[in-house]
């Protein structure tokens, strides 16, 4: 039986509307796509080889046990107030 692994992904619009997709726990593994789905598919793409070379030099399959804990947005005043 194949072992499973649970990544969590991040995806991201850019400014140009580009999506930009993420792993968090694996130090540079990430990608992109011009449809949110093409950047699904590439960072499934993009996983499977960089399990494949972590477990070439014998690396653990995460780098962090951190735990996602949520997103929030936050406002900020930034600079002096617009009537001055």
């Amino acid at each position: 039986m194949p072992r499973v692994l649970n990544y969590r992904v991040i995806i991201e619009q850019d400014e140009d509307g580009i999506y930009v997709a993420s792993v968090p726990s694996l130090q540079g593994c990430y990608t992109e796509g011009n449809t949110f789905e093409e950047a699904l598919k590439n960072i499934e793409d993009v996983l499977k080889l960089h399990i494949k070379a972590r477990k070439e030099r014998g690396l653990p399959l995460d780098d962090s046990k951190t735990e996602f804990v949520g997103v929030k947005d936050i406002s900020l005043n930034y600079g002096p107030p617009a009537n001055s």
